[in-house]
Parts: structure tokens; C-alpha cells; sequence
């Protein structure tokens, strides 16, 4: 039985030695290791227009906020859309209730900056007060913070990552298409046609265009003839 001695004494080092790890709580069950990687608040977040999915899916995004159609909101309920709407403060102006209902029928609202200020270029402080105060915004009269962030423009630089990343934004949003006034379809660049993963930017803010239900109607119809359908982006970032 002698042979069993020096084991026992070496497994009882090693619960000491793991009491010891311990004892200033890094590998305590249920909380972190101080190895443990930095949250994801603190990287750069990505920048997509598209993603990558097998899925035959593309993602409806409306930007500014500033055509607020009940027909809309009656559009999104009826189709059951999975679209995010990135706001701007003053664009959308006294105009939050409309968006609250669009929320209840299925929309998820996200950040487009508190002014629709160009950031690129601009110092650190200027871009995170133009993102983080819509943040703020958004959480006080929705009681979330979005996780999704469109720079005005698609405009942006490493400083607004940064800024972004400080605001807890997860990405950053452009568009691999954009669905014109006259209801047609740009692509920027690839190819001149929708594609499985392709984020479908609708501008709400020319008013001499056709109204925001009838291009949305329109994208739907270009949609369906792709044999695609619509996707909640949130759920694929």
C-alpha cells in the first residue's frame, strides 16, 4: 500500500494549489477568469454591407427617419418585415411615436447619429457625442440601446469605431444596394443584382419620390422574383 502514498500526497498539493488559484475569485464558478477576453464593447466593431449566409436572405434597412407613413407601419404588420430603421434625432424630431408603434409591429430601430453630421474626420469627442447621445435617446424613450450603427453617408473612419465601440455598438452598418426615389435599385458595386446576404438600404428623406410603402413594395416584389425573403440582420451580426 506504500506505493499509493506519494500520489495521495500529490493530489493533495494540487487541491491546494487550486484553492489557492482561487482565492482572489479569478476561477471561482460562475465568475470570470482574469484571462478572460476584454468585452466586445472594447474591440472595433465590423463594418458590413452584406452577410455572409447560405441563407437565401437579404436584410431591409430604412435610414433617417424622416417619412413617418402610417401605410408603413400597416406594410410591416401585414408582411410581417424584419426591417431596421436607423434613426436620426433631428430628423425624426417630435416624431417618436411613430416609430414606438412601428417597434410594436416588428421593426427594430437603431442608431443613425443624433444630427446626421458627417464623422468622418472629426475629432473623437464630436463623433461619440453624436453617436452615444442617440444611444442615450433611443434607450430612454424605447428602454434599449441599439447594437447596430449606420454613419451618415456610409461615412466613417478608424475614430468612429472607436467611438462606436465606446457606445457599445456590436457593428457598423452600410448597404450593398439602394433602393432609389423612382423605386429602383443601385448597386454601388458587385453585381447588379440582389444576392443571398445583401443589405438593402431605403432612404426615407426625398420627398419628391415615390412614397416609402410603394418602394418598399417594389423591393419586395425584386425580393420575391430572386426567390429571397426577407431577414432580421440583427439576428445574422
Amino acid at each position: 500500500m506504500r506505493p499509493a502514498r506519494p500520489l495521495a500526497a500529490l493530489l493533495t498539493a494540487a487541491l491546494l494549489t487550486g484553492c489557492a488559484a482561487s482565492a482572489d475569485g479569478s476561477d471561482r464558478p460562475g465568475e470570470p477568469s482574469a484571462r478572460a477576453p476584454q468585452p466586445y464593447r472594447h474591440r472595433l466593431p465590423p463594418v458590413v454591407d452584406r452577410v455572409p449566409t447560405d441563407d437565401r436572405v437579404v436584410f431591409l434597412t430604412v435610414d433617417d427617419g424622416a417619412e413617418q407613413d402610417p401605410r408603413f407601419i400597416g406594410l410591416v404588420r401585414e408582411q410581417r418585415l424584419p426591417v431596421a430603421v436607423f434613426l436620426t434625432d433631428s430628423v425624426v424630431g417630435p416624431g417618436y411615436a411613430h416609430f414606438a408603434r412601428l417597434r410594436e409591429v416588428g421593426a427594430s430601430l437603431q442608431n443613425h447619429t443624433l444630427d446626421h453630421t458627417t464623422l468622418r474626420g472629426l475629432p473623437y469627442a464630436a463623433q461619440r457625442a453624436e453617436i452615444c447621445g442617440q444611444q442615450h435617446k433611443l434607450r430612454s424613450r424605447f428602454g434599449v440601446r441599439p447594437r447596430l450603427f449606420r454613419p451618415p453617408h456610409g461615412l466613417y473612419d478608424t475614430t468612429t469605431l472607436r467611438a462606436a465601440a465606446s457606445c457599445g455598438i456590436a457593428a457598423v452598418v452600410r448597404w450593398r444596394a439602394v433602393m432609389n426615389a423612382d423605386g429602383t435599385l443601385t448597386y454601388p458595386e458587385g453585381p447588379r443584382h440582389l444576392n443571398p446576404g445583401d443589405i438593402v438600404s431605403v432612404p426615407s428623406d426625398d420627398p419628391t419620390g415615390l412614397p416609402l410603402v410603394e418602394r418598399t413594395r417594389r423591393l419586395l416584389k425584386e425580393i420575391r422574383e430572386r426567390k429571397l425573403r426577407p431577414a432580421n440582420l440583427e439576428n445574422y451580426l
